[in-house]
């Protein structure tokens, strides 16, 4: 029994406070404002912000209150955006969520709006936005054959477009020089990749190196005299380690800097300066940064005690470098956005993410690890209903949370699903299975042809830890996820069929053969690749016979709820329906939530709202059992 004091809530049971019980639309509505961009000259910062339910762009004076709309988008979000220059926007749009991204260009007062690559059925990438040439930008797109991306320069004013280099059919990226010539190629070649490199835009491309696509050259940008390269590399090694790379002549010049537990995954770089200021990883409580500038570290450390310590990051900075759009975070708020002027050491709030969440309602993300029965450390993220601490978490019911991916990973930080079911009185944990990113090769390396083998083993480990320490009641646990965590809910539902309550398949894999044969176009260079990683359709048939949930449908015991978009170009619509018909063949019903205007995940926000709602209802029906 809950009895309300002061807006909490008490369990007359136990004398533990909680969090009062939040709409769930505070958790999964639009944000206020959001991704916030400041322009070159640093006069003006836009931001993404509702508009008919939409997030749609809008620019503002800094100095100024009043915020002028420039996109009027209903149908769909913008899917992201970036200053071409002083005077103009570029935005990025797809269509029902089939990902196939329409570059756009409006200019700051609402004029001269142009469709810059909208081609139907192709898909836009952004190479360089050329911050040193102020009308043009480079872009791919998969418009002469659908399976590979060729370069174009095109301008931001008026559209027109040349194609600078005409993909051979192996390329999967290019990279310019500072002052914008196309210099670098990586090409994949089945499970071979090279690196290509020319010195001038004139000459053809020549192979530097070339390895296994387990092995990792990634070149991040060129030295300052546009001669060899700053880049991340795990050859010869297991973490992938910041180093020069000379392409003349093929060597690692020099390692520059290296961490034993995590990859190195970013680099911060001043294109005023022409000079390398930091390098960045992932740990397990949040983004860590190793400084080679020391004016750099310097403004960080200004703007840190500015905010009372508070994790934050650069989100933008002016073309000077010293005008600087800053995001605070922790776990238990998406953060606010700051304006810092180094010229007078000043820092401005601009605006709150979700000024409805307050910090003191929200649950703490815990660190936690635990080893796996093969011996591997799994580092992983337990976040408690408000009220709870470790010690204190005793048999609650718990929703186990895999990531995506599932070569991907989970970061500390808010997590508005995380928050929202600890708010309705469930721990959720997350994990970071064998085969999660930035933990090393090797660590990557243990999960190829491992779906719902020793990848669910480490989830199932997750959840005999949760038990043995006594914070899960076994018969309340419940698994979720989106993409391959749906795969993850599905395999646990078939393969540990004892272990839980019920499950929920967020645009889940269900079969590995139609996975593999319905994948898109442009992943198509990626499938021998993808091969190695998964399993081949007929050297591994019997492994993904066994792998594949669709085929042991038999062996579920528990409700199950499934969701898709119609659109999912990732995960095809045909996984969920395959699922839902062999299910309803075995006589089972099967709660199914399809979206036509959905793709990869509900972007939408009436349609998060729905879905989100149908998840606490189908919780609520299918963990009663044994609660106290």
């Amino acid at each position: 029994m809950l009895a309300t004091i002061s807006g909490f809530f008490y369990s007359c049971e136990s004398g533990v406070k909680h969090a009062p019980i939040l709409p769930l639309e505070d958790f999964f509505k639009n944000p206020e404002k959001t991704s916030y961009q400041i322009s070159p000259d640093g006069k003006y910062f836009s931001f993404l912000a509702p508009y008919e339910n939409r997030m749609n762009i809008y620019v503002q004076e800094i100095g100024q209150d009043s915020a002028m709309r420039l996109t009027s988008e209903t149908a769909r979000s913008v899917a992201g955006y970036f200053w071409g220059n002083n005077n103009r926007i570029l935005f990025l749009k797809d269509t029902g969520g089939d990902e196939n991204f329409q570059l756009y260009g409006v200019n700051i007062n609402g004029s001269n709006l142009l469709p810059l690559t909208a081609f139907e059925g192709v898909r836009t990438t952004i190479i360089d936005d050329l911050p040193e040439i102020e009308k043009e930008v480079i872009v791919g797109l998969n418009k002469r054959n659908p399976q590979i991306f060729d370069p174009y320069r095109l301008n931001i004013e008026t559209g027109e477009m040349t194609i600078l280099a005409e993909n051979p059919g192996n390329i999967q990226g290019w990279m310019t020089d500072h002052d914008g010539k196309l210099r670098i190629a990586i090409a994949l070649d089945g499970v071979n990749q090279s690196l290509l490199y020319r010195d001038s835009e004139d000459q053809p491309f020549g192979i530097v190196i070339t390895t296994n696509f387990k092995e990792s050259l990634s070149p991040r940008t060129f030295t300052e005299d546009n001669k060899k390269l700053y880049a991340t590399s795990n050859l010869g090694r297991d973490k992938s380690a910041l180093v020069i790379y000379d392409p003349q002549t093929a060597t690692e010049e020099k390692l520059i800097y290296e961490n034993d537990t995590y990859d190195i995954t970013g680099i911060i770089y001043s294109n005023k300066d022409k000079k390398l200021q930091a390098a960045s990883y992932m740990a397990h409580n949040g983004t860590q940064r190793n400084f080679f500038d020391s004016s750099l570290k310097n403004v960080y450390d200004k703007i840190s005690e500015k905010v009372s310590n508070m994790p934050f990051g650069i989100a933008d900075r002016t073309k000077n470098e010293d005008v600087y759009i800053i995001r605070t975070y922790n776990d238990k708020t998406p953060g606010a956005y700051y304006l810092y002027d180094s010229s007078n050491d000043k820092l401005t709030h601009i605006s709150d993410v979700y000024p409805w969440l307050k910090e003191e309602n929200m649950a703490a993300m815990n660190c936690i690890e635990y080893t796996s029965r093969d011996g591997l450390k799994i580092e992983g993220y337990l976040t408690l209903p408000v009220g709870y601490t470790m010690e204190t978490a005793k048999k609650l019911p718990v929703v186990i949370n895999p990531h995506g991916g599932p070569w991907a990973r989970d970061t500390w930080g808010f997590n508005p699903e995380a928050q929202f079911l600890a708010n309705r009185g469930y721990a959720v944990l997350q994990m970071n299975f064998r085969g999660s990113t930035g933990f090393g090769r090797k660590f990557w390396e243990l999960s190829f042809k491992e779906w719902g083998k020793t990848m669910q083993d480490d989830i199932t480990d997750g959840v005999i830890w949760l038990t043995e320490n006594g914070i899960a009641d076994a018969d309340r646990i419940a698994i979720y996820g989106g993409s391959y965590g749906g795969y993850a809910t599905l395999a646990g539902l078939t393969f540990t069929p004892d272990l839980y309550a019920c499950g929920i398949d967020y645009v889940g894999v269900s079969n590995l053969f139609t996975f593999l044969n319905t994948i898109p176009p442009y992943w198509k260079p990626m499938l021998d690749m993808m091969h190695e990683m998964v399993g081949d359709p007929r050297a591994d048939s019997t492994l993904l016979v066994s792998s594949s949930p669709v085929f042991h449908v038999d062996k579920i015991q528990v409700p199950l709820f499934i969701a898709q978009g119609a659109n999912d170009p990732r995960v095809n619509k045909d996984e969920s329906d395959q699922m839902v018909k062999a299910l309803e063949e075995r006589g089972i019903t099967v709660q199914y939530m399809v979206k036509d205007n959905e793709g990869h995940g509900f972007h939408n926000e009436e349609n998060r709202f729905e879905f989100y709602k149908a998840m606490e209802t189908f919780l609520e029906e299918n963990m009663t059992i044994g609660a106290n």
